[in-house]
């Protein structure tokens, strides 16, 4: 067959089946979770879909090839490479390709996308990817005339058309469900909002808005201590009734207080972004961190993480920067964002401060590798990258080990803070979305906000104040935009943009 010529109809026909027998199970799966595919309605919607998605890939493959035999191959070599570990990731962590995680996957560095790789995902690529790839490559194709190709291709746009208004009682239900068939039709559902990712992502870094001036109305020395967590859930913080005791510090320190809270969305980028900004919106406001710098205030970041907006400071420093001058076990964890944090404060020249600690503690799915051993707390523990192999106990004791090394982060930043008896000082702790452990065989994050699970949006918000400075309002809930209001409120700092009512301090 690799030597044998192939007309142009029947390759395209038969990559078209190999698409959809390879990389459609997740996709169809779905369709017959949530419809009724033993009545009348539910057979037609199910075999429309099938026949729609055979016709379709084959008709886009056979334009693609008819314009140029040499891109058409480049572009479905790549197709089925990508298909291959996209639907690893499908299968593996119930993962959804829409706009949202491709903006993960873009801002995902070296050291978080190699903490996938395992040997079912070499398997994946190898199988699905790299053999069907060498027979396309080697296939040989025979051209036809521009007359049947026209006649093909009109046919082919008719039947398409035909079959979708014959499931106009089915519109709804598609409808409703675009997003999830959106992001498990391949190879469109990366194509599509890899385009759409890029698009949006241009109009929002056109220039961020720039905030109205701002005024500091007391010289009294504040310092605030955020910290943005990293897939922290609150459900697994016995600060929030969690039977375990993941948080053996925080329950004993006084003037520690926590929140009912919510994230924006359900990945990084937007989580951070949130959190950093004075309202929710699809707009690209100045952040935080820039404004309170544009108005003469000492800003410090620390980060072993990814995502934020542009930061536009002086003092912003990643964990190589940090390392230099740590040593021990810790400098490999999220401890090393605190080396030598209270000098640095100490030796600041401002009297309003701002430190922004961005941590990676509870980033799945390598779990048991984000803190050091002394904190494995919970056994046994999940170590592996498959975390559907794992046992549900196993998974959990991983990530529970996580929010112990988290509250163990958090309480020494506590007590750095207490030595600075001439600062008022608080440190607010809120993480940028939740994390999914198993709960409806899902794993991670990134499911869209109109269908995620509470696991992956029920957040915690935990703040701590020093003796002196500031008591909380009695919120019963607040949201991540309460932390930008909240800063300016603690800092003393006015601003037309403040909002009292997303302030926490009284």
């Amino acid at each position: 067959m690799l030597k044998g010529n192939l007309k142009l109809t029947h390759f395209v026909l038969l990559m078209s089946f190999l698409n959809f027998l390879f990389f459609h199970l997740p996709f169809f799966s779905f369709v017959f979770g949530n419809v009724d595919y033993k009545s009348f309605s539910g057979i037609i919607l199910v075999f429309s879909l099938i026949i729609v998605m055979l016709v379709a890939n084959a008709f886009v493959f056979y334009l693609i090839f008819f314009i140029s035999r040499f891109v058409g191959k480049f572009l479905l070599v790549l197709f089925f490479l990508i298909n291959s570990v996209a639907v690893y990731f499908i299968n593996t962590y119930s993962v959804i390709i829409d706009e949202s995680m491709i903006g993960n996957i873009l801002n995902t560095n070296y050291e978080e996308s190699s903490s996938f790789f395992s040997f079912k995902l070499v398997l994946y690529v190898i199988l699905f990817g790299i053999l069907p790839s060498i027979y396309i490559i080697k296939a040989k194709i025979i051209k036809e005339p521009l007359k049947k190709f026209l006649t093909i291709s009109s046919l082919s746009l008719l039947f398409i058309v035909v079959v979708a208004f014959a499931n106009a009682s089915n519109w709804l239900w598609i409808d409703k469900n675009s997003k999830r068939l959106g992001g498990l039709a391949m190879p469109w559902s990366y194509s599509v909002n890899i385009s759409l990712f890029y698009i949006h992502q241009y109009k929002k870094n056109e220039k961020e808005i720039l905030l109205p001036k701002a005024v500091i109305q007391d010289h009294v020395k504040s310092v605030v201590v955020l910290v943005i967590g990293e897939s922290a859930r609150s459900q697994n913080f016995s600060l929030y009734g969690y039977p375990k005791n993941t948080n053996p510090l925080l329950s004993k320190t006084k003037n520690v207080f926590h929140f009912n809270a919510s994230s924006c969305a359900t990945y990084t980028t937007a989580g951070v972004k949130c959190i950093l900004e004075h309202k929710d919106s699809n707009d690209l406001y100045e952040i935080l961190p820039n404004y309170l710098y544009r108005n003469n205030v000492e800003v410090i970041w620390r980060t072993s993480n990814w995502g934020e907006p542009p930061v536009h400071i002086e003092k912003y420093q990643n964990r190589d920067v940090l390392k230099k001058d740590c040593k021990g076990e810790k400098c490999d964890y999220d401890e090393v964002l605190l080396t030598g944090l209270k000098e640095q404060i100490l030796e600041s020249k401002k009297d309003k401060i701002l430190i922004v600690l961005h941590t990676s503690t509870s980033h799945g799915p390598t779990y048991s590798k984000k803190y050091p051993p002394r904190f494995e707390t919970f056994k046994p523990v999940c170590n592996s990258v498959e975390l559907g192999k794992c046992s549900q106990n196993e998974l959990i004791n991983a990530y529970d080990n996580t929010i112990v090394y988290t509250d163990y982060i958090l309480s020494t930043i506590i007590e750095d803070l207490k030595e600075l008896k001439d600062y008022k000082s608080t440190m607010i702790f809120v993480s940028d979305h939740g994390e999914s452990l198993g709960e409806k065989n899902l794993y991670m994050h990134g499911v869209p906000m109109s269908f995620a699970p509470k696991e992956q949006y029920e957040i915690p918000f935990i703040v701590w104040v020093s003796d002196g400075s500031k008591q909380l309002k009695p919120n019963a809930a607040v949201s991540q935009n309460h932390v930008f209001h909240s800063v300016l409120n603690f800092l003393n700092i006015k601003s037309p943009v403040y909002n009292e009512g997303m302030n926490i301090y009284k």
